[in-house]
């Protein structure tokens, strides 16, 4: 049986950046704060836990005062560097670039609403990192909507600017987008002159989208490997199992089942963009265990 790992999956720029950043600090000194899991993969979080990363919650940021505090990618709300500047805390910034230019051009998107009687819609996951990040930029005033089908949250009568989570699929942000349109034209107003759409998904998460459907169909067994908790995780699984059924998502080696690899050919290993490398690779040698066994 040949296996084979895609080496274009793992880790995308802003985790890349972080981590490296987390990793340099813990080098020289043996505790180091992070808002917030600093990925959203469970076995690369406890990695740096043992090196000495401390995940700490927004409450418990309040409490602390004078310490150095690692700002992960997915960004922070502008209470975030209030609370900092009066505590003399000392922010390690690794706010993925992309998801900095969103929450500028959020906020410069919400500007002239108000005078609109307009709405600013997010497509996102409601309590998201990032989600909670974009909406503080505009005093928590967005429309989350998680789902194109949820749509009882939008005024289609009045005018809509569209974002979205820079991890979440295009198919459904161009969904959400036509049945926004189409009730705008049954409300009656124009959707060219009262609905702007801005694509702000993230190509490092578009661009993967055909590659693993080449690579899902190339294998008789697809393993994806990612985080429960990962929004692009669920979502470029399903791209895999879309393509073949036979993918398998699990989060470690430890949820590999043996009757799995019964009669196969080839095994392809992919993962998120929260998911490590190192991960992938065990759970290759853990498949050539099975095999073996």
């Amino acid at each position: 049986m040949k296996i084979t790992i895609d080496h274009k999956s793992g880790f995308c720029f802003g985790v890349t950046s972080a981590i490296s950043a987390a990793e340099n600090e813990l080098r020289n000194t043996d505790k180091l704060y992070c808002l917030g899991d600093l990925v959203h993969n469970s076995a690369e979080m406890q990695r740096l836990r043992n090196m000495g990363l401390v995940v700490i919650s927004h409450e418990q940021l309040k409490e602390l005062h004078d310490e150095k505090i690692l700002i992960r990618a997915h960004g922070e709300p502008p209470e975030t560097y209030e609370i900092a500047r009066k505590n003399n805390l000392n922010l390690l910034d690794y706010t993925c670039p992309v998801v900095l230019k969103l929450q500028e051009r959020i906020r410069k998107g919400y500007q002239p609403l108000p005078e609109k009687n307009g709405q600013l819609v997010i497509y996102g996951k409601p309590g998201h990192a990032e989600v909670i990040g974009l909406t503080g930029q505009i005093g928590n005033k967005a429309i989350i909507i998680k789902s194109p089908d949820e749509m009882s949250d939008i005024d289609c009568s009045k005018p809509v600017v569209l974002f979205s989570q820079t991890t979440k699929d295009e198919t459904g942000f161009y969904q959400l987008s036509e049945n926004i349109r189409q009730g705008m034209l049954k409300a009656g107003i124009d959707p060219e002159q009262n609905l702007t759409i801005n694509n702000t998904i993230c190509r490092a998460v578009v661009n993967r989208v055909p590659r693993l459907r080449t690579f899902a169909s190339q294998h008789d067994i697809i393993v994806f490997v990612s985080g429960s908790q990962s929004s692009n995780g669920q979502y470029l699984f399903s791209i895999c199992y879309e393509v073949n059924p036979r993918s398998y998502f699990i989060s470690s080696e430890n949820e590999l089942q043996a009757k799995w690899f019964q009669n196969n050919n080839s095994v392809g290993i992919c993962g998120a963009t929260s998911t490590p490398m190192w991960l992938m690779e065990n759970v290759g040698k853990s498949i050539e265990a099975l095999i073996i066994d």
